[in-house]
């Protein structure tokens, strides 16, 4: 009982981060259906202005409520400066990750839910990701149904995907190039060298026929908690009016 009581408890406090859940069903093999949930974030204003897609890291864990969580900074970080921002923090998991492109109708069916609950139309978002979170932004540009304002990757490595000037032609034939690119990566990520991801976003901006940048940092590191101690005028600048 009191292991149980201590499941509860740790379960209770995942589900208080966000200030509401969106669960969705999702056909994950022909005979199953699995439920996966968004955190939702709101604003401090009663007045919801820009809604902002939250693609954490960790596409493949095994913690399939990342979502509930993981949108929680973004939303502290971009309330200090905005008072009308929503996030919305889908999750993935296992092989329903972000280049599953039935988990990016997931995050279709997250807004269009979300736009029921606040009564209002959701025709335009802004998308964030970090580190493999990054490609959920390029895979809801190719998949996802919503128009997209901005666009911010960090500490991302595009060559999972492909070749970049082949992502950026796949992004052109698609048409949902549109809406600003910027990139910030560091050159001390432990994970993506900036020897190889430095040259993917140049090639990357240089094809995409978009507004598109890089904010580099050479001591920028692959962990988001740096740029929050360092950088979160580069995050502001791209919701800047």
């Amino acid at each position: 009982m009191k292991i149980f009581f201590f499941v509860f408890l740790a379960l209770a406090s995942i589900a208080s981060s966000a200030s509401d859940t969106i669960f969705v069903d999702l056909q994950t093999n022909p005979f199953s259906i699995e439920k996966f949930p968004a955190g939702v974030f709101k604003p401090q204003s009663k007045n919801i202005g820009e809604v902002v897609v939250w693609f954490h890291g960790g596409m493949t864990s095994s913690n399939c409520k990342k979502g509930l969580i993981a949108g929680s900074d973004i939303s502290k970080i971009l309330s200090t400066k905005f008072k009308d921002k929503l996030v919305v923090s889908p999750s993935a998991c296992k092989q329903n990750h972000w280049l599953n492109q039935i988990q990016q109708q997931s995050v279709d069916q997250v807004l269009d839910s979300l736009s029921k609950k606040i009564k209002k139309q959701i025709t335009e978002i802004s998308i964030i990701g970090i580190s493999d979170g990054s490609l959920g932004v390029i895979a809801y540009s190719l998949w996802g149904k919503r128009k997209i304002k901005n666009r911010i990757l960090i500490s991302s490595f595009g060559e999972i995907i492909g070749p970049p000037a082949q992502v950026a032609q796949m992004l052109l034939q698609s048409q949902k190039n549109l809406g600003t690119w910027k990139f910030i990566q560091g050159g001390a990520d432990r994970l993506y060298p900036k020897e190889k991801s430095i040259p993917w976003i140049q090639t990357f901006c240089q094809n995409i026929a978009s507004p598109c940048e890089l904010k580099f940092d050479e001591s920028g590191e692959h962990d988001f908690s740096y740029w929050q101690q360092h950088h979160l005028d580069w995050i502001f600048k791209s919701f800047a009016k």
